[in-house]
């Protein structure tokens, strides 16, 4: 099952990225595979990751503390959000 991530954080995206990694380490997902998305003008991006629990899709935002919150979800739901978050980054 496909699960979402939703994440605030203070640092800047390559920051961001290596802090999530660690996290989903510390969660237990192993990470096989990973691309991250992002804007320089947008304070927001978007991590899709391959792990062994299934397809993860994290959109991270910058916020006043890191937290992570993660959710399993349907497959709809999963492409609906990779799908809207990728056009909103691209500004299609």
């Amino acid at each position: 099952m496909p699960y979402a991530g939703f994440a605030r954080t203070t640092e800047g995206p390559l920051k961001t990225f290596e802090r999530i990694m660690e996290e989903l380490k510390k969660r237990g997902f192993e990470v096989t595979f990973a691309k991250h998305h992002w804007a320089g003008d947008m304070p927001f991006g978007l991590i899709i990751a391959e792990t062994d629990k299934g397809p993860l899709a994290i959109r991270w935002s910058l916020g006043k503390e890191f937290e992570l919150r993660i959710e399993e979800i349907d497959e709809d739901a999963f492409e609906d959000l990779v799908e809207e978050t990728l056009d909103y980054i691209g500004g299609d």
